[in-house]
């Protein structure tokens, strides 16, 4: 066997090995269409405060109530989409859609995100939410950076671009609705359509 026979050999070694430890079903689909359902909920959320005579929302009032329930369905719509979508490309893939690439990939994920959720909610009750829109960049920045040792790798950067914007935006909290649009909704799509290009 020469050289080349194990040069072959250690790539697919490498390769099987890369296989079972990444999950590779991600959509890049699944981000673009998370963006634009981050950019019609902001959109629907401007309306709302738009039309209510003021620039400003109160915890204990019905526009509150109204931007939650939208802030709920965007996460819905991303979420039920970009599952169906990673099930249609593991079929496609012949991959598993729950094996243990999948299973660290979610855990990496959901712990930083599942944090951050908490701590919002406390600083949200403490009617401290000037930040809030910081704080929901940098978390999910971070639980993108996390995660992104189990998936596509260049995941990774869209992390740290989540991370850096909410660090921005924790300097300028008046400008937190733009910063938010900017990550979660332009950001996304930029990401999705790179990921979906060169991953599918």
């Amino acid at each position: 066997m020469d050289n080349s026979e194990y040069l072959k050999d250690i790539s697919e070694i490498k390769d099987m090995m890369n296989k079972s430890s990444r999950f590779f079903s991600l959509s890049g689909l699944s981000g673009i269409m998370a963006g634009i359902y981050a950019l019609i909920g902001a959109s629907v959320a401007y309306y709302l405060v738009s039309i209510s005579g003021r620039n400003y929302v109160i915890l204990d009032g019905k526009l509150f109530t109204y931007i939650l329930l939208d802030l709920a369905i965007v996460a819905f719509l991303s979420i039920v989409t970009g599952i169906s979508l990673s099930i249609r490309k593991a079929k496609k893939n012949n991959e598993p859609l729950w094996n243990g690439a999948s299973k660290r990939l979610v855990s990496a994920f959901l712990v930083p995100l599942i944090t951050g959720g908490i701590y919002i909610i406390i600083k949200i009750s403490s009617n401290h939410y000037g930040l809030t829109g910081s704080l929901m960049l940098i978390f999910y920045g971070l639980a993108l950076v996390n995660a992104s040792k189990y998936t596509i790798g260049n995941v990774k950067y869209l992390g740290y671009i989540e991370i850096l914007l909410g660090l921005i935006c924790a300097i300028f909290p008046g400008y937190g609705f733009w910063f938010w649009v900017l990550g979660f909704g332009v950001m996304h799509i930029i990401y999705g359509s790179l990921i979906y290009f060169n991953h599918g």
